[in-house]
Formats: structure tokens, sequence, C-alpha cells
């Protein structure tokens, strides 16, 4: 009997982990497309250029991307985690014939390396940009501007900040300018 209870303990304590289904992984903001106008201003105030390395956390569907190769000139990536995002913004990148340029990783922010980023954009949540920033501050090399939109990010000194009274949809918008 005592074997039989020990055997019966020792599944249950090993129950827990085979059930654990595997981490959920945190979206950094609810999908909401910045317009046009301000993805363009966001571009213009990082000082994105010709062959610089950008990245954008939480693409959605790839505008900002789209337009750092397009406009800018730039390397473009973005990191989304929404998979069908993810597979709309790669078909419009490839249906633009961008694909050497701009490339969308369907991922975990949180699990990437921008160390060779110039440029970094971002439009999430305030506990989103919180929880990246020490990760930025590491990974970041000395002269990268990452552009925040709307959100500030916490302990750190915006070296430029820029208002945009009206989108077109009648909505002001803010944008911070930071360098590591």
């Amino acid at each position: 009997m005592k074997k039989l209870s020990l055997i019966a303990l020792t599944l249950l304590a090993a129950l827990p982990g085979v059930a654990q289904s595997p981490p959920k992984v945190e979206k950094l903001a609810p999908y909401y497309p910045t317009p046009e106008i301000v993805v363009d201003k966001m571009l213009q105030l990082g000082g994105l250029k010709r062959g610089e390395k950008m990245f954008d956390l939480g693409s959605g569907d790839g505008r900002i991307v789209i337009m750092a190769a397009q406009k800018f000139g730039a390397l473009a990536t973005g990191v989304e985690i929404d998979h069908d995002l993810w597979k709309q913004s790669s078909e419009k990148i490839r249906s633009l014939g961008l694909e050497k340029t701009a490339k969308i990783i369907n991922g975990d922010a949180y699990a990437q390396n921008y160390s060779s980023a110039d440029v970094v954009t971002v439009y999430l949540l305030p506990h989103a940009n919180d929880k990246m920033r020490p990760m930025l501050e590491k990974q970041l090399k000395k002269g990268a501007r990452i552009v925040s939109h709307d959100f500030e990010f916490k302990d750190w000194k915006p070296e430029k900040t820029e208002t945009i009274d009206d989108d077109g949809e009648g909505r002001s918008h803010t944008l911070y300018l930071y360098r590591r």
C-alpha cells in the first residue's frame, strides 16, 4: 500500500509539468494602424537615411517597414507576433518587390537582436515600453535612435518631442525621439 501511495504521489507531482501549455507570448499593444502622415514624421524625426537598418517593433500591417524601405531606402525589419498580420504584411512586401530591403519577422519582439539597428520605431503601450527599455539599453549601439509614438519611455529623456495636431482623421499624435 505504501508503495502504491508513493507512486500515486509521484504521478500527481509530475502532472502539472505535463499538463502545462507553452507560455503565452505577451502582445505589446493592440493593433491600431498608424496614419501614413505619422509614419512619415516618425521616420523623418528618427533621421532615417538610405542604407541604415531600422526595426519596427509590433509592425502590424508593415506600413512603417514598407515606407522606410520605399521612401527612405532603409534596410527595414518589422517584428510582429500576430500570424495574420505577419502574413498580410509579408505578402504586401512581396507584391511591392521589396524583399531585398524589407522583411517582417513573425515572432516575439522581446526575443530579437537589435544590435545592428540605427533606428527603432515603436507604437507600444507604456508597460511594453518599460519592459523593452532594458533590452534596448543593452543591445543598441551608441547613436541609435528610437522613435516612440504617443507613449514615452520611463526614465529616458527625449532628445526631441514633436506633436502632429491632426492626422487627417481628427486626432493628434505625439512623437518622442531618444538617442542611445
